[in-house]
């Protein structure tokens, strides 16, 4: 249809109520939407709000606006000599933005059409504008194809914005003379609109990215190729105790001289990771992991490098470890006044930070005591850190101990390793029979205890550290001292609070009470061999001498459970319990292997290979043996 025809269809409706049939849908449709509401045919001037309001629609735009600003900018570019206007709206049709040369501008000034006004269709009829926003579409309307005929001089193209989730939120315009009406311009507008989501999306993807990096716990860092830093999240600053501006001119390289930077592909992506980076800061020397990723896209260079702080590695490392406290005071049952001193003592040293020395005889509890004393006290949440003195070789021991600075160990990782000291750190170490400790490395381990700060092998900076620090021995330290096999100052250092733990021979009143607690909790862990304790069984266990205390009293209770056939425990179970004197030494033996073999394959349900493991013997060497003591593996299933 030529614009004559459309003029003469538009007044048959606007004049008759006629409608041509060959009007568009979306067309006829908005036009009897305004002649519903009353939208006076002849007029079409746009209404301009106030400033205030004006000013917060932008606000509430101001996205939408940075975004779409430059791709109008650059579209009029190419269209500007055409004398066509761009303009953008919201998702209402308040006009935010237009670009225009100077004849065009002057065309819109008696309708209006300028940042301010509302241009939907019940303020000046059906237009491109609000058929875009009204019907979700991209349009164009030409001459009277307008409700208004003041807009019939002009031909519109407008194509709506959608948002990161679909919705509209604005609508890109152009506008020119009705005599340069082209489907090309549709084309180009739709582009646009295009462009302004895309650039919208990856705006929303980078606000989604930055706000993932900002809230992580990690220093992350972006570093160009000269190594300097670009961008940094909050946490780096936190962490490194210095800003972007304070970094920008600075080679990072220089504050983590541990790192082999030199071995970074960036062509290839090849990422570097380290457990044990030294990061100068602003307040001195920090330990961290280190992650970093070289990317080389469209020629520039990029790193991306992630901190975190090694106390985070240390406390997943002490919980895979298995380094904390499990027993509180609770575990520990005693009747015995002597016994109920020493708990009362220990208690009170819980709330102290003081160094703690228990003595006592192997198999007293002297490890159980300590986690009670951790448990109770404020470090409860930190590691509970044991070290085996007796167990560590003597050639790593430092190592071990302090641990030891990238490069300084032959044959081990290029990467240092904190030592138990560190990894003690905000808790507890327990040096678990300290008398074993060398006495060459006792005045090491002097300095360390006295000053709570470590140097690692191979490096020459002092760690200082927040650490508890409980020792116990089964030796008399005070001979060891005077033997000269202990340092007089190392003990002194130790012995700030001091608790001895009595052997279980001195508490008879523990024996029958600790045996009774023990069998309790097996009945409770297997209530079909439920057992109970006769009165000749309990005097039995009193006699003895329990030079291996409570470990030797509660293992002794357990053979029993599992190897008595009967219900009750009998004075002849207690030859699973202790060696009888006046029994041979090969007689004893035979009578303890067999209860250990019946204790092994109860509690494996008769399956001999998992009771081979559990003993350390082979499979055959358990079946002999089995045949030797006339056991019958099936019987126990």
């Amino acid at each position: 249809m030529d614009l004559n025809e459309l003029t003469e269809i538009w007044a048959q409706f606007v004049y008759e109520d006629k409608m041509d049939p060959r009007v568009r849908p979306e067309i006829a449709d908005s036009w009897r939407k305004c002649k519903a509401a009353g939208v006076n045919p002849v007029g079409g001037a746009g209404r301009r709000v106030d400033d205030v309001v004006f000013k917060s629609i932008c606000a509430a735009n101001q996205t939408l606006i940075d975004t779409a600003l430059p791709i109008m900018q650059s579209v009029f570019e190419i269209v500007k000599k055409s004398h066509f206007l761009l303009v953008l709206t919201d998702s209402v049709g308040y006009v935010l933005k237009t670009i225009g040369d100077e004849n065009v501008l002057l065309r819109t000034e008696d309708l209006r059409f300028a940042p301010g006004a509302l241009w939907n269709s019940a303020q000046v009829g059906t237009n491109a504008i609000s058929a875009a926003l009204d019907y979700d579409i991209p349009i164009q309307t030409v001459g009277p194809e307008h409700y208004c005929r003041g807009h019939h001089g002009w031909t519109c193209s407008a194509a709506p914005i959608h948002g990161i989730n679909g919705e509209v939120i604005g609508c890109i315009n152009m506008s020119g003379d009705v005599s340069a009406a082209h489907d090309h311009t549709l084309g180009l507008v739709l582009a646009t609109a295009f462009g302004i989501e895309g650039h919208l999306r990856l705006l929303h993807n980078v606000e989604i990215m930055r706000a993932a990096l900002e809230g992580s716990a990690d220093g992350i860092l972006l570093l160009n190729e000269d190594y300097r830093p670009i961008w940094m999240n909050s946490a780096s600053q936190h962490l490194l105790g210095l800003t972007l501006p304070e970094l920008e001119s600075r080679d990072f390289r220089g504050l983590t001289p541990g790192v082999d930077w030199a071995s970074l592909n960036w062509r290839e992506g090849q990422r570097y990771f380290a457990d044990d980076v030294r990061v100068e800061t602003s307040t001195g020397v920090l330990r961290c992991s280190a992650a970093i990723s070289p990317s080389l896209d469209y020629g520039t260079k990029t790193l991306s490098v992630t901190l975190k702080k090694q106390s985070h590695l240390i406390k997943t490392v002490n919980k895979m470890s298995g380094n904390r406290a499990r027993y509180t005071f609770e575990d520990i049952y005693t009747r015995d006044p002597a016994m109920k001193k020493t708990l009362s003592l220990a208690r009170k040293y819980a709330d102290y930070d003081g160094n703690i020395l228990i003595q006592g005889e192997s198999g007293t509890g002297k490890e159980l005591m300590a986690q009670a004393i951790h448990n109770a006290g404020r470090r409860a949440g930190g590691p509970f850190v044991t070290i085996n003195c007796a167990s560590l070789p003597r050639e790593a021991l430092e190592s071990e101990l302090f641990g030891y600075e990238a490069g300084a160990l032959a044959g081990k990782h290029s990467e240092g390793a904190p030592g138990r000291f560190e990894l003690a750190d905000k808790g507890t170490l327990f040096l678990d029979g300290v008398t074993e400790i060398p006495l060459e490395f006792q005045s090491k381990l002097l300095r360390a205890v006295e000053t709570h700060s470590i140097s690692r092998l191979g490096g020459g900076q002092d760690i200082n550290l927040d650490i508890r620090i409980i020792a116990t021995t089964n030796r008399n330290l005070e001979q060891a001292v005077e033997s000269g096999s202990f340092r007089r100052d190392l003990y002194y250092i130790l012995n700030v609070l001091k608790l001895e733990i009595p052997p279980l021979r001195q508490r008879p009143g523990d024996i029958g009470h600790c045996a009774e607690l023990f069998l309790q909790r097996l009945n409770r862990a297997k209530p079909e061999l439920e057992k109970s304790a006769s009165q000749e069984f309990m005097a039995g266990l009193l006699e003895h001498s329990w030079p291996g205390n409570v470990r030797e009293l509660q293992n002794g209770i357990e053979r029993a459970f599992y190897s008595c056939p009967s219900s009750v425990l009998t004075a002849d179970c207690l030859n699973y319990v202790i060696d009888r004197p006046d029994e041979s030494p090969a007689s004893g033996k035979n009578k303890g292997e067999a209860g250990e073999i019946m204790t092994a394959l109860t509690v494996c349900s008769g399956d001999v290979g998992a009771a081979a493991e559990k003993l350390g013997l082979s499979r055959a060497t358990l079946y002999r043996r089995i045949k030797k003591y006339g056991i019958n593996p099936k019987l126990l299933k």
